[in-house]
């Protein structure tokens, strides 16, 4: 009879309903190189001298500190504009969570009774308790099945919200171009997409465990001390026993899981490398250094991964005996009391499922070590990421200089007089003012440009010529806000009615692609059909509407959009049509199927074809200023002549950066910029009037 009475049947309730879809559970634990799984990451591989945090010097400033990540991660969607929404949620989740304890607790009586009928032989009390144990599984089961939709409900909800909340920080002022260009922290897209989701289920399932194990710790500990004392007495050693044990052969989990995120994503990221760069790597033949990159990567991902399974291994060689043990633990303890007849044997049945409750609660750490050790290295990912965003990146102040300051004024006063003071007759409008600029490296503070001085006015077409290296393209970067390391002045004039769709900060500036357009040397393809690479950036960023998210509420992850609907007319199908034939692309179109054929267009363009299509979306824009970068490097002289003359002829006023002679004869003023010397503070630019051949700006800006 000892036997009917092990937990595999005597603990209906405690086996089909408490743990019928368990928060977290020990066997899921094992699943640990969960990154393996994860989408493809997109990310710098120059991050990857990233360490794992320094350790600690003792286990209670290590807590202290997780702890303090953890609220400052989780605490801002609780406070938030959807907070009264978040927080019914949680309660409803938790008052779900408070009615299925209360109903393992009336299954773990409904046990003992049926039980108690079986073992008298009692066929009518057998047959109302059956009754009794049917409907209560048909009433219960809602509730588990509820609780566990609400549960992943509110978990898509919050990750929905912190997705839109992490994506605003990175992407404003250009944070995501710093955190790429000074390599500051690994993988952000993995952090964004894929910590993200296990922080918020994690989070609360583990919210839920630790809720559940106090009222079950409160509601079974009193039945099992009624039953027999010293079994809870033993459990309560039992239990803490297992929990020290548990962590000091775990202890190296953490770390272990924090690389393997980190190791899994830069060989993801590295076969992302080799797709972008397919056409390359097979000019070159680097099929095999590309291999060995591959390997070392994989490798080393590999290492780590056996590190951490021989570690797994060892904890579960403890765990295993821990949790099985006591599948006989309890009703050998109080089987002398049923042989003595001082219990019936449905007291067995409630002793055994109140002991498994209880232990489960106090021994959570056991159980879920892997798993806590895992949502640990999380947990430090995110807020290692959280608390980059938060300080703005600023750079090394060992390299601190006055910063660039780069602002936005009105057109209105940047009217300027004649050298005699009289007002000229055909005055012309100023764009752009570069005062006593010193532009220098945001990584190692060497001086690119000593002092340059330049004024752009409308139709002033200037051209920035120098050897490699010189600064040329850097400078253009300053202008564009990417750069501030150096001293001086960047002001861009904007028509009054133009300037409210700026926005100046402290240290920030939202520009609008209505005013300034950027043309780097090789285009960026967006991810859509032809359309959508025509319309980028000036109208992408309109949004026709939000995304419905979990129960019809609205996720818009976009930040309002910089232009206005009656700011700025959209294109129409035909005005994209005359474009692209103005830049000698109409044939693509039905080349690849129409204007909403979606390819991989970084790939299927040639990089002439790109530098062309970039030129048909500055030509839709109709910037007041572009700066362009070499644009048109990958073209030849007629195509480039045309494209200029396509320019010219819509008023864009333009600064290039170049090396053909050729490209003179459309630009009324060139910027020569030499090497700069270290040691020497004099200038190295002059500028040179196309026309007057004058090699002293200040002669030619009074001649102006």
């Amino acid at each position: 009879m000892i036997v009917i009475a092990s937990p595999v049947f005597t603990t209906p309730s405690h086996l089909l309903l408490r743990h019928a879809s368990p928060p977290l559970r020990h066997e899921s634990t094992r699943r640990i190189p969960r990154s393996r799984r994860r989408s493809v990451s997109a990310t710098s591989s120059s991050s990857s001298s990233l360490l794992p945090p320094p350790p600690r010097p003792d286990k209670a400033s290590e807590l202290r500190a997780l702890w303090k990540r953890f609220k400052k991660v989780a605490a801002p969607f609780w406070f938030s504009e959807d907070k009264d929404q978040a927080r019914l949620r949680l309660a409803s989740v938790f008052a779900l969570t408070l009615a299925t304890t209360g109903i393992s607790v009336g299954f773990n009586f409904l046990g003992r009774d049926f039980y108690n009928a079986l073992s008298n032989k009692d066929q009518e009390q057998f047959t109302k308790q059956l009754l009794y144990y049917l409907c209560g599984f048909a009433g219960g089961i809602p509730f588990f099945v509820l609780r566990d939709y609400a549960k992943e409900t509110l978990s898509l909800r919050w990750r929905s919200w912190m997705t839109k909340y992490y994506l605003q920080r990175y992407l404003k002022d250009q944070t995501f171009y710093k955190i790429q260009s000074q390599s500051m922290i690994d993988n952000p897209d993995q952090r964004i997409v894929d910590d993200l989701s296990s922080f918020t289920s994690t989070a609360l399932s583990f919210s839920l465990t630790l809720f559940s194990a106090t009222i079950d710790l409160i509601s079974f500990s009193n039945i099992l001390f009624t039953i027999y004392p010293p079994l809870f007495l033993l459990l309560l050693l039992y239990s803490f026993g297992g929990t020290a044990i548990s962590v000091f052969l775990g202890k190296g989990l953490v770390n272990l899981n924090f690389m393997q995120e980190k190791k899994e994503a830069d060989f993801r990221y590295s076969l992302v490398r080799v797709r972008e760069n397919a056409e390359s790597i097979a000019f070159y033949g680097g099929e095999q250094n590309e291999m060995q990159l591959l390997l070392q990567r994989f490798r080393s991902a590999f290492d780590n991964l056996t590190e951490l399974l021989i570690a797994s291994r060892n904890l579960e060689f403890f765990t295993d005996g821990y949790r099985y043990l006591i599948q006989i633990l309890p009703a050998a303890l109080v089987a002398p009391m049923f042989f003595s007849g001082k219990i019936e044997f449905g007291v067995i049945n409630q002793s055994v499922s109140a002991f498994n409750h209880i232990l489960g609660d106090f021994s959570l750490v056991v159980y879920q070590f892997q798993a806590i050790s895992a949502f640990s290295a999380v947990i430090d990912r995110l807020g290692e990421f959280d608390d980059l965003l938060d300080n703005n990146i600023t750079r090394d102040p060992s390299h601190a200089m006055d910063e660039i300051e780069l602002t936005y004024q009105s057109a209105g006063s940047s009217s300027w007089l004649d050298s005699n003071g009289s007002v000229p007759s055909r005055q012309k409008q100023k764009l752009l003012e570069i005062e006593e600029l010193t532009l220098q490296t945001p990584t190692n503070g060497t001086t690119l440009v000593h002092n340059l001085i330049a004024d752009i006015y409308d139709k002033d077409h200037l051209l920035i010529m120098g050897p490699s290296g010189s600064g040329k393209t850097s400078l253009l970067r300053a202008m564009a806000g990417l750069w501030r390391s150096g001293k001086g002045r960047i002001t861009f004039y904007l028509n009054p009615q133009d300037e409210e769709k700026y926005e100046s900060h402290e240290n920030s500036v939202k520009r609008s692609p209505g005013e300034v357009l950027f043309l780097p040397q090789r285009p960026y393809m967006v991810l859509g059909s032809l359309r959508q690479q025509l319309l980028y950036p000036t109208w992408s960023t309109i949004m026709e509407e939000a995304t419905p998210g979990p129960d019809g509420s609205k996720i818009d992850g976009s930040s309002p959009p910089l232009l206005k609907r009656d700011e700025c007319k959209k294109p129409t199908t035909d005005d994209l049509m005359r474009t692209l034939k103005n830049v000698r692309l109409g044939h693509i179109v039905d080349r690849f199927g129409g204007l909403d054929s979606l390819h991989e267009w970084s790939s299927v363009l040639s990089l002439g074809e790109q530098q062309r299509l970039a030129f048909a979306r500055l030509l839709l824009c109709q910037p007041k200023l572009a700066l362009l970068d070499e644009s048109t490097s990958a073209l030849d002289e007629a195509n480039e002549a045309h494209l200029y003359q396509q320019i010219q002829s819509a008023g864009i006023t333009y600064i290039s950066i170049g090396h053909r002679q050729t490209l003179t004869k459309f630009h009324n003023k060139i910027l020569h910029i030499s090497t700069a010397d270290p040691k020497s503070i004099e200038r190295n630019w002059r500028v040179v009037d196309v026309n007057a051949k004058e090699d002293s700006f200040e002669s030619i800006r009074s001649a102006d």
